[in-house]
């Protein structure tokens, strides 16, 4: 498997969205967080993750982005689901584009599907997080949003 495996499918994609650059920049997620192992993201609406939240986790609310590690030491890392919804508002309220605001929201996943978890490794995932974002050029990372207060 390579990373280019990596492979991002959208439910529905406003027209204006540049799907190829969002490949492209999961295919760069793979290759440099990922160290070369690939993961699949759809992004969807607020109504499939409201459902994959429930169903998954037990929370009946729509949600950001959701991971679901693979388990597997080899091979793909496992599937990502972003909301679509959830990544416009967030990307209004922060004043980027929606394009930005799915990759912070593809980061984060990815970092979970590494096994990170933000609520209980003292801060490891934010560096790691705060590192990735700085590299990528994105913006505020979810961890450091919520931390300042900035969280929906």
């Amino acid at each position: 498997m390579s990373p280019d495996d990596s492979t991002v499918l959208f439910e529905k994609a406003p027209p204006s969205l540049r799907k190829g650059e969002l490949r492209q920049f999961a295919a760069g997620l793979s290759l440099r967080v990922g160290k070369g192992r690939p993961f699949a993201c759809v992004i969807q609406n607020d109504a499939a993750l409201r459902r994959l939240n429930r169903n998954f986790l037990q929370h009946d609310y729509a949600t950001d982005v959701l991971s679901f590690p693979s388990g597997e030491r080899k091979g793909s890392l496992g599937d990502i689901a972003i909301s679509i919804d959830r990544a416009r508002v967030q990307a209004r309220q922060f004043g980027h584009s929606l394009a930005t605001e799915l990759r912070i929201l593809m980061l984060h996943g990815l970092l979970h599907l590494k096994g990170f978890d933000h609520e209980t490794d003292g801060g490891k995932m934010q560096r790691s997080e705060t590192r990735w974002r700085r590299e990528f050029g994105l913006p505020l990372g979810l961890i450091e949003r919520t931390e300042s207060g900035n969280a929906l």
